[in-house]
Parts: structure tokens; sequence; C-alpha cells
């Protein structure tokens, strides 16, 4: 996909509140009994937080009949003692909840990371990995803040209005008239934001997607952007996905304010409920103006976690909207694949009537046909455009022909899993990825059983032996990121060993030695023809003299394969091969 045409063809799904709420609700009752003395601790906490408010309307009471100091000094204990409980109880089932809610976290975690390296490669491609890689990160963040600060909160916010509401009720039926004035207030406040949030935290995470989108590919296309002066015209692009998240954030701010209004409100009315009938309580003498006073502190209790879990509907709103996403790739199928051990007919690599396009209506590649036979090297030219690179990732599989099948030992290629096809089709591109880890360990993802004498081997073959004996520490050197630096000549020979410790039935090679200068260009030709000795090859020739050592060449020319022939063949035919090798060589002479 290009840099200019960027945008994602087909987005990943998004599971809708049910199945998101089964996805959640699954993964809880695996761990049903943790849960339950979250339950009973929060529960605790909330009973024990009731005794100060009591006490203080008793100590009320004590003062207005002249009670002695003692007695008062009894109370004021008590309700220590009772503060202490309730805090050693929240502790408890916080803490508890942080266990039960990380663990559901790191097991979604570890299931999107193991659903994202699972996808096709050409599924990634087609949705952009912008989407991917927000869904991995940014969607993922998003739960984890909605599991470790909302669901917690829901769950003692709920203990704690249930345990109020009967502490109210204990002091007098009618104070619960409170319930019934603030009650509605909360249904519909809470209804309206359910129906007017997810929408637009769903939209607020696709914009932030699509700027992650439009961010990722100008920095993975760097080179070109500069080739081609696109700066200036991907910024207004960028600029303009930025300015879409803050338009979406700006409407779910707009949504919170509204929301604490409206609590504010009902707290507002709560607060004038229980003085009404506290006054006329007292003023008839069914109750005592302590009792009132603990009436009063139960409300603003309550009010507390009601406030609380209304204020956590945002994060909650938030992460449901994340989790949908997420819970959308979890379900994402993949196609049925032939099993590994399928048996090998000894054809080699057999593409007949391939058709491509990247978009609809728009072939790159158009009724070809390509046969390697077991361990053939064919080589691959044409002028930059023609189709070469798409045709090679067409025959290793990444993206499945529109038309046409491409077999490997009698096995369709598009129905091979993606570990097996990985085992026997290598594809060798300029860009070559250093894995950070030691070196031996970036050189066993190609055989992880391979001993440190078949390791050497490859090196040895691949040219980097004399290169890494050079290293204090060897195969044990740490690369990658924050390692030791590889320049690109050596992470194409790393890349070769690679290949040979994987043993790749066929290897396809896309102009891996393009930006290699001359002399090490020749190096990594002669490594890369020790590396392929013996095996399948297909070539993309950057360079006509590995076309030439070749045993056979094909020919594309806008799409399609022209000329078919080996070196000698193709030359003496006068076609468009031989005008091509004419004009290399003029220039290797003038050089």
């Amino acid at each position: 996909m290009s840099i200019a045409d960027s945008s994602p063809r087909s987005a990943l799904a998004v599971a809708d509140w049910r199945r998101t709420s089964r996805h959640l609700v699954t993964r809880l009752r695996q761990r049903r009994l943790p849960l339950l003395a979250v339950l009973v601790t929060m529960a605790g906490a909330g009973a024990f937080g009731l005794v100060t408010p009591r006490l203080l309307g008793s100590v009320v009471d004590l003062v207005a009949h002249g009670g002695d100091t003692a007695e008062v000094l009894s109370r004021v204990g008590w309700m220590a003692a009772a503060a202490i409980a309730a805090a050693v109880c929240a502790g408890l089932g916080i803490a508890t909840a942080a266990s039960v809610f990380e663990s559901v976290l790191a097991a979604l975690r570890e299931d999107m990371i193991e659903k994202v390296l699972g996808l096709p490669i050409a599924r990634v491609e087609e949705v952009g990995s912008g989407d991917v890689l927000s869904r991995a990160t940014d969607d993922v963040d998003k739960v984890g803040e909605a599991i470790g600060k909302a669901l917690p909160s829901v769950l003692m916010s709920g203990a704690g209005v249930v345990v109020t509401v009967i502490g109210l009720a204990a002091l007098d039926w009618r104070f619960l008239l409170v319930v019934v004035a603030i009650l509605p207030i909360y249904l519909t406040t809470g209804r309206t934001y359910l129906r007017l949030a997810p929408p637009v935290y769903a939209q607020e995470r696709v914009a932030a997607a699509d700027r992650a989108h439009h961010v990722l590919g100008p920095v993975q296309g760097l080179p070109t952007v500069r080739a081609f002066d696109l700066g200036a015209r991907l910024s207004v692009r960028i600029d303009a996905n930025s300015w879409a998240v803050v338009a979406r954030s700006m409407e779910a701010a707009v949504l919170r304010s509204r929301l604490f209004g409206r609590l504010n409100l009902a707290e507002l009315i709560g607060m004038s409920v229980i003085l009404a009938v506290g006054f006329v309580l007292v003023g008839d003498g069914s109750l005592t103006v302590g009792a009132t006073t603990a009436a009063m502190l139960f409300f603003l209790a309550m009010f507390e976690p009601i406030g609380r879990l209304m204020y956590v509907l945002d994060d909650l709103q938030s992460g449901a909207a994340a989790l949908g996403r997420i819970v959308g790739v979890l379900d994402e199928t993949t196609p049925t694949s032939a099993d590994a051990t399928s048996d090998d007919d000894g054809s080699g690599l057999v593409a007949e009537r391939i058709e491509f396009g990247y978009t609809a209506g728009h072939p790159i590649l158009d009724d070809v046909s390509v046969t390697i036979r077991p361990q053939e090297h064919v080589a691959l030219v044409g002028v930059s455009g023609a189709g070469k690179s798409t045709l090679a990732a067409v025959l290793a599989g990444i993206h499945p022909p529109t038309a046409g099948t491409v077999r490997l030992g009698g096995v369709e290629v598009a129905t091979m899993r993606d570990a097996a096809r990985a085992h026997r089709i290598a594809l060798l591109t300029q860009e070559v990825h250093v894995f950070t880890g030691t070196l031996r360990d970036d050189l066993l993802l190609g055989d992880p059983d391979a001993d440190d004498e078949r390791v050497w081997q490859a090196l040895e073959k691949s040219g980097a032996a004399d290169w890494v004996r050079t290293l204090d520490d060897g195969l044990g050197t740490v690369v990658g990121a924050h390692g030791h630096e590889i320049d690109s000549m050596t992470q194409q020979q790393l890349a070769l060993a690679r290949i040979d410790l994987l043993d790749a039935d066929l290897v396809i090679v896309d102009e891996a030695t393009a930006d290699a200068g001359s002399a090490g260009a020749g190096r990594l030709e002669e490594a890369a023809a020790t590396v392929l000795a013996g095996r399948s090859a297909l070539i993309i020739a950057h360079r006509l003299s590995q076309a030439a050592a070749a045993d056979r060449i094909l020919h594309l020319d806008s799409g399609r394969v022209v000329e078919s022939g080996s070196h000698d063949e193709l030359v003496a035919a006068g076609g468009g091969y031989s005008e091509i090798w004419a004009a290399w060589m003029r220039g290797r002479d003038e050089l």
C-alpha cells in the first residue's frame, strides 16, 4: 500500500456491548472465589463506615441531654476502631480487586498479542498497521485503566450504597423517601449517558486509530516521504486527523460536564429531602436530633459512592469502547489452514494464471504463471513498477491471489498455516529487522534447536563469521534496540544466516543487495549464492550479474511475464532483456 493512499480498506471488527460483556463476564467467572472475597471485604468496609456517622448522631444526643464525658469518649473510641476496621476491609478489598482485575488484564493482553501476531500478514496490511497497533497498545491501556480504577470502584460503590440504604431504613423507613427522590435523577442521568456516550467514545477510539495510522505510515516510509517531498502534504493529513481526535474528545468532555451537573442537582435534592423528613420526625417526637444528624451523614456517605459510581462511568465507557475493539480482534476469524505435515509431491513451486491487485479494478499482476523446480534458481527482472515485489509477496503467501493458484509441493500456499509456510518459504527483502536480545537468540529464530556449531556454520556461509569473532561477547553480544549497532550489510548477512538455519524449501530474495555498495553487493551475492546452494530460489535481481548466474530468467513487464529462458537464450533473442543487459553492460564499461 502506498503512502499516498494509506487508508485501510477493511477495518477490523468492533464487538457490540453484548459480546463485550459476555467476554468480560467469562473472564471474571474464572476467578469467582477471589471476586467473592472482594465483595465481602468491600461490604464490610461499607458497614464499618456507617458506625462513625451513627455514633456521631448519638454523641449529639448525649451532648443535648447533658451526657458525661466518659460516654462521649467511649463512642469516640468505637468510632476510631470502626474507622480502622473500615480501612482494613477497604485495603484488603482493593488489594484483592487489583489482583483479580490485573490478572484479567494480563490474560487479555496476552490473548490480544497472540491474536495479533497470528493474524495473516495480508490481513494486517489490509486494515492498516495503525489500527492494529492502536488496539494492541492504546486500547489495551484504556482497558487497563478501566479495570484497574473503574471496576473496583463500581464494586466498592455498589456495596456502599446497599449498606447505606439499609442503614437509613434502620433509622426510620421514611428516610427512604430520599431514595425515591434521587433515584429517578440517577437513572435518567445514567441511561442518557449510557445511550450517548458509547458512540462518542467509540468514535474517539476510531479517530485515535486513524491518527496512529496516518502518523505511522509516513514514519515507516520516511525515505519515500523525503524523496518525493511529501512532508507538507502528509502533515496536513496528520493535522486533520489530530483535530478529529480533539473534536471527539471535546464531545466526551461536554457529556462529562452534563453528567457532573446532574449529580450535583441530585445531591441538593437529596439533602433537602433528608432535612425535610428529619424536621417532621423531630417535630412529632418520632426521632431525635442525633438520629436525624446520623441520617444526613448516612446520605452524604451514600452520595459519595453513588457519585463515584457515576464518575467512573466515564472510564467505564472509554474502557468498554476499547474492550469492544479488542474483542473484535479476538473474534477475528482466520482461514482454514493445511496441515504442516502434508506430503510434498516434488513439483516445487507452481503458480498458475495469477492475478492480483491491492484495490479492486487496479490489477498489478495479470495472468502470471511461474514454475520453480526443486533446487532451481530463477531470476526475476523488470523495470521499477513492473510488479516484481508484488509477485514475490504473492508467491510467498503474504497476499493471496485474487485469481489463480500458488502451490508448493502440491499444497496450495494460501491454505498453509503461517508457521508452516514460513518454514517452507523464506522471503528476504531489503528491510531486515534485528531483534532485541543476544545475537545468538536473534539467529536461533531460524532454528531454536540449533547448537552453537550449527550457528557458526550458518555464519560462515553468510560471510558474517569474521565480524562476529571481532565482538567481545561473540554470540552473546546484545543487539537490537539499545544494543550493538549493526550496519545494513551485516544485517543482511545475519538474515542470510537465519535463512540457512531455517532451511526453507524455497527462498525468495527481493533485491536484498540493493542498498549495499559495489564491494558490499558483491560479497552479499557470494554469500547468497552459498546459502541458496541446493535450495530453490527466486531472485529479484537488482544487479543483472545475479540474473546471468541463474538457471532461468523471467522478464516481468507491466504485471506480465513477457520473456522466459536462460541468460544466453534471452540475450540471443534480442528482446527486452537483451536491451536491459546491453544497457547494464554499457554502464559498467563507463565505470
